[in-house]
C-alpha cells in the first residue's frame, strides 16, 4: 500500500514535468533545498517522500509565502490538476496507485529504478529508525523502573539494613592550582571529587535491556553522600556542579563533580620567596559518621592526568591519607596534603635584584671624600628606598609574628648596615674637622691610625718632607752653611720675609730660628749693637717665625686628624663590605637547606 501510494507520486511528478520545477522546501531539524532537474533529482526528493508517508515527520510547503501545509496536502501539490485529490490514508495512496498506473508504459524504465530505490530506502531507514527507537525505548523503560518512586527514594542511605556500612572511595584529581594568597592565607584550587559506591537498588541485568550495562543518571536523581570541604574558607562547602552519575548494571556509581575549593592555609613565610608550603583538603562526611559511612582514600595520590601547570608555584607532591579524629573516633576524613613550592624567579627579579643593587650603593659612601657632606645624603637616601621595599613586602606577606621571612630579614640587615654608615659617616666628619686648639691626638691614634693600620689597609702617606723642606743643618762648615756668616744676616732676614710672604711652606722654619739665635749669639761675643730700627726688624722676625712654626705644627697636626678620618673611612669600609657579603650569601643559602623534593612534571 505505501509502495503505491508513493509510485503514485512519482508518476504524478513525471505526469506533469516537474522536473523543471524550482526548490522546494522539506524540512525536520534543518532546511533542504533540492532541485529537481533530472531523474536523479527527482529520485533524491522520491527517498524524502517516501521517508514522509512512512513515518508522518516531514512536511512539505511551497516556495511561496504560505504557511506549512499537511502531509496529506502536501502529495496533492506534486500531482498534476487532473489527479489531484486529498487522500488521508494508505488507502487513498492505494486508489491513486491505480489511477496512476496507466501511465506505466510511457514511464516503464523510470517504474523498474523506483521500485529498486525504494526497497533500498525502506530497508535503510526502517532498520535506523526501528533500532533507534527499539534502543531509546530500552533506555527509557531502565531509567522508569530503577527511579520509580515505588522502588527508590534518593533520602534513604543505600545500605540493606542499618547496621551496614556505605564504602565511599575518594579520590582528588587536581585539575589546576589558581593561586594561593598569603596575606589571607587562603588557597584556591581547581579539583575534580572523584566518589565511588555502591547501591544495590540501581542494579539491573543487561539482558533484560537488549544489553544496556550503563546509564547516565542526574545526580540530583540519586541518593549522594554529603562530602564537604571541612577547612573550608570562603563559605562554600560542597560542589559547584552537580553533574550526571555514571551508573553500571551491578549498582556501582561514580561521580566526578567538579568544584573550585578555597580552603584555610598555614603559610610558613620564614624562607619567603624561597618557601615550600603544605596546604591541605579535608573531606569528610557533614552528617554521616563511621558507623554509616566509611571513607575510603582510592589511591595513596591525587590524580594529575588534567593538571594545568602554574607560573607561580611548582607541584612537590600531593599525598592522602585517612584520618581518625583522635577526640571522636566516629568521624573520619580524607585529607590530600598540597605540598607547593614557589618559584622564585618573580621576586628575585622584583625584590631582591634592587635590593642588592640599592645596598650596594651604600658601599659608595666611604669613597666620598671625608670632608664631603653628600656621605650623609646618600645614606639616608639608601635608606628611605631600603624602608620602601619593606612596606612592600608587608602588603604581601601575613601579618605573622610567628616568624619573618627571608627577605624581610635581608632588608633589615640592610638596614642595619646602612644605619652603621651613617654612623661611621658622622664619625669620619667628625675626626676630620679635628684641630690642635679642641682636640689633642693622643699617642695611641698616632700608633695605630697613622704608623699600623694604613700598611694592612693598603694605604700609603704621601712624603711630606719635600727636597725643599728638609731642615739645615747649622753644624756644618762655613762652605756648607753660608747662614753662619754674620754679613748674611740681613740677606737671611730678608730673604725668609719674601718666602715667607709668598711660599710659607718652602723652608723649615726651625732653620730661620737656629739662624736668629745663631745671629744672636754672634752679638753677644761680639758686643756689636744694632740700631734701634734693626733691632725692631730682628724681633719682628723672631715673632713671625715663631707664629709660622705654630701654624706650621698646628697644620700637621690639622693635616694628621684628616689622614686618621682616611683610615677609618678606609675601615669601615672593608668592615662594611665584609659584613655585607657574608651576611647576604649566609641569609640566602638557608633555603638550600631545607628539605625541599624534586616537584612532579605533569
Amino acid at each position: 500500500m505505501v509502495a503505491r501510494g508513493v509510485l503514485a507520486a512519482r508518476f504524478a511528478l513525471e505526469e506533469e514535468g516537474l522536473g523543471q520545477l524550482c526548490s522546494r522546501k522539506l524540512s525536520r531539524a534543518g532546511e533542504l533545498f533540492p532541485r529537481w532537474e533530472s531523474p536523479r533529482s527527482s529520485e533524491f526528493c522520491l527517498f524524502a517522500l517516501g521517508f514522509h508517508l512512512l513515518f508522518g515527520t516531514f512536511r512539505l510547503q511551497r516556495v511561496t509565502k504560505t504557511g506549512p501545509i499537511s502531509s496529506t496536502d502536501a502529495l496533492g501539490h506534486f500531482i498534476s490538476p487532473r489527479f489531484r485529490f486529498a487522500f488521508t490514508s494508505l488507502p487513498s495512496a492505494n486508489r491513486a496507485y491505480y489511477q496512476l498506473s496507466k501511465l506505466k508504459n510511457s514511464n516503464a524504465h523510470l517504474l523498474t529504478a523506483m521500485k529498486k530505490m525504494y526497497t533500498l530506502v525502506l530497508f535503510v531507514v526502517g532498520s535506523f529508525c526501528l533500532n533507534g527507537s527499539m534502543a531509546a525505548d530500552a533506555e527509557e523503560k531502565l531509567m522508569n523502573h530503577l527511579l520509580s518512586p515505588d522502588r527508590y527514594n534518593k533520602l534513604i542511605r543505600p545500605a540493606v539494613n542499618s547496621s551496614q556500612l556505605v564504602s565511599i572511595e575518594l579520590q582528588v584529581s587536581l585539575a589546576q592550582l589558581i593561586s594561593v594568597n598569603e596575606r589571607e592565607q587562603i588557597m584556591t584550587t581547581n579539583v575534580w571529587l572523584n566518589q565511588e559506591w555502591i547501591d544495590y537498588r540501581l542494579s539491573w541485568k543487561p539482558s533484560d535491556y537488549e544489553g544496556i550495562d550503563k546509564l547516565r543518571i542526574p545526580a540530583k536523581h540519586i541518593w549522594l553522600p554529603d562530602i564537604v570541604l571541612y577547612n573550608n574558607a570562603d563559605g562554600t562547602y560542597e560542589v559547584s556542579l552537580y553533574t550526571n552519575a555514571i551508573v553500571k548494571n551491578n549498582g556501582s556509581i561514580r561521580w566526578l563533580p567538579p568544584a573550585i575549593y578555597k580552603s584555610a592555609c598555614k603559610i610558613e613565610v620564614k624562607h619567603f620567596p624561597f618557601d615550600q608550603q603544605n596546604c591541605t583538603l579535608k573531606f569528610r562526611s557533614w552528617t554521616y559518621d563511621h558507623t554509616e559511612i566509611d571513607m575510603v582514600l582510592k589511591t595513596s595520590m591525587a590524580s594529575m592526568d588534567d593538571f594545568t601547570p602554574s607560573g607561580e608555584w611548582d607541584i612537590v607532591a600531593l599525598p592522602g591519607r585517612r584520618t581518625v579524629n583522635p577526640l571522636d573516633p566516629n568521624y573520619v576524613d580524607v585529607t590530600y596534603d598540597f605540598i607547593i613550592k614557589r618559584k622564585p624567579l618573580f621576586y628575585t627579579i622584583n625584590l631582591i635584584i634592587p635590593c642588592v643593587l640599592i645596598t650596594s650603593l651604600a658601599i659608595l659612601v666611604f669613597y666620598l671624600p671625608s670632608d664631603c657632606g653628600e656621605k650623609m645624603t646618600l645614606c639616608i637616601s639608601v635608606l628611605l628606598a631600603l624602608t620602601v621595599f619593606l612596606l612592600l613586602i608587608s602588603k604581601i606577606v601575613p601579618p605573622t609574628s610567628l616568624d619573618v621571612p627571608l627577605i624581610g630579614k635581608y632588608l633589615m640587615f640592610t638596614m642595619v648596615l646602612v644605619t652603621f654608615s651613617i654612623v661611621t659617616s658622622v664619625c669620619v666628619l667628625n675626626v676630620h674637622h679635628r684641630s690642635p686648639s679642641t682636640h689633642t691626638m693622643p699617642p695611641w691614634v698616632k700608633l695605630v691610625f697613622l704608623e699600623r693600620l694604613p700598611a694592612y689597609l693598603f694605604m700609603k702617606r704621601p712624603d711630606s718632607n719635600s727636597p725643599r723642606q728638609k731642615p739645615c743643618n747649622c753644624k756644618k762648615t762655613k762652605a756648607e752653611n753660608p747662614c753662619m756668616e754674620p754679613s748674611d744676616f740681613y740677606k737671611n732676614s730678608t730673604y725668609f720675609l719674601n718666602t715667607a710672604s709668598t711660599k710659607r711652606y718652602d723652608m723649615k722654619v726651625s732653620e730661620t730660628l737656629d739662624n736668629v739665635s745663631s745671629h744672636r749669639d754672634f752679638r753677644l761675643r761680639t758686643g756689636t749693637k744694632f740700631s734701634p730700627e734693626v733691632q725692631e726688624a730682628i724681633d719682628g722676625v723672631s715673632f713671625i717665625a715663631e707664629h709660622m712654626k705654630s701654624d706650621d705644627n698646628d697644620q700637621s697636626v690639622i693635616e694628621d686628624w684628616k689622614y686618621v678620618a682616611m683610615v677609618v673611612d678606609r675601615l669601615f669600609l672593608w668592615i662594611f663590605v665584609l659584613v655585607c657579603v657574608l651576611g647576604t650569601v649566609g641569609l640566602f643559602l638557608q633555603p638550600l637547606f631545607q628539605n625541599h623534593t624534586a616537584a612532579i612534571n605533569p
